[in-house]
């Protein structure tokens, strides 16, 4: 297929490499120009005009980056057309864009896309919202960005696909946390533990055996006590998200509130909750409070 890449960054750069390396005709376009392949939008609706049905892929930042680029391309494509949001979108946006598109004749395909920088090289999970029509016809392309044992599913209609990734943000949040708590506890002991070893251990034969588990196994390889790495760890909006959507449902998910709430902590200094904490310590059990310029 001949297809429109709008983003070329880490993901979607990657993306339209991997879709070449398939043998499909891919015109990338973005905002830096030193890796942009057209001028602008208009230029890459000009390169797919000839298309009995024009396939735009969008990855670019949630939120209002995505909703003006999707008002641009509503301009641009003709009746009919094809438009793919591929980027970390909440699926009520989603909602609301593709009603956007619909207005202009138009259809919206969401997918939501897991892998990472690795997936270039291994393949995209890839959790797709739309109607099976519109699904189908961009089955080549789905193909080629998932991996040859699976990865590919059509989850349901239109939103779905980024509701998905949104769950799977989430409970990727929960097992980050508990991997990060589990080397804590490890490094603490006082039995002198080999905390690298034992998480090697449990990469073979192990019930939390997992791509998760091997990423830290590395980190821990390439600097061991992670001495490197800042404990300031951002969040994408998905686990926000997620646990808004919990609580609207009804949907007991302490796991995912804990890691989200757990990321705001990382990113204080000498955070107020934990002075409050310190000082009813000293209050109702005279326990000393550490001044903060010794600490």
């Amino acid at each position: 297929m001949r297809i429109g890449m709008v983003g070329l960054g880490r993901m979607g750069g990657a993306m339209a490499q991997r879709l070449r390396d398939a043998g499909h005709d891919v015109v990338g376009y973005d905002l830096d120009a030193d890796v942009s392949e057209v001028a602008d939008l208009a230029a890459l609706a000009d390169a797919l005009a000839d298309e009995e049905r024009a396939v735009v892929w969008v990855m670019v930042p949630a939120g209002d980056a995505t909703t003006a680029t999707l008002e641009r391309l509503a301009e641009l494509l003709d009746e009919g057309d094809l438009v793919v949001d591929g980027g970390n979108s909440n699926y009520d946006d989603t909602l609301e864009n593709a009603e956007l598109l619909e207005e202009a004749g138009l259809t919206l395909v969401d997918v939501g896309v897991s892998g990472g920088v690795w997936g270039r090289e291994n393949g995209y999970a890839l959790m797709v919202g739309g109607s099976a029509a519109d699904v189908g016809h961009l089955g080549p392309v789905l193909e080629a960005l998932a991996p040859e044992d699976g990865g590919l599913e059509h989850v349901g209609e239109t939103g779905a696909g980024h509701y998905a990734k949104m769950v799977h943000n989430a409970v990727e949040y929960a097992m980050m946390q508990a991997l990060g708590e589990g080397y804590e506890m490890l490094v603490a002991s006082d039995l002198d533990v080999d905390a690298p070893a034992a998480l090697r251990s449990w990469q073979r034969g192990s019930v939390v055996r997992s791509w998760l588990l091997d990423l830290l196994v590395g980190a821990l390889e390439d600097d061991p006590g992670l001495e490197q790495v800042a404990g300031w760890v951002d969040d994408s909006g998905h686990g926000r998200w997620a646990v808004q959507e919990a609580i609207d449902l009804g949907v007991p998910v302490p796991g995912m509130a804990g890691a989200l709430f757990s990321r705001f902590t990382s990113r204080q200094t000498d955070a107020p909750a934990m002075r409050a904490l310190a000082a009813l310590r000293r209050e109702f059990g005279g326990h000393a409070v550490v001044d903060t310029d010794d600490a």
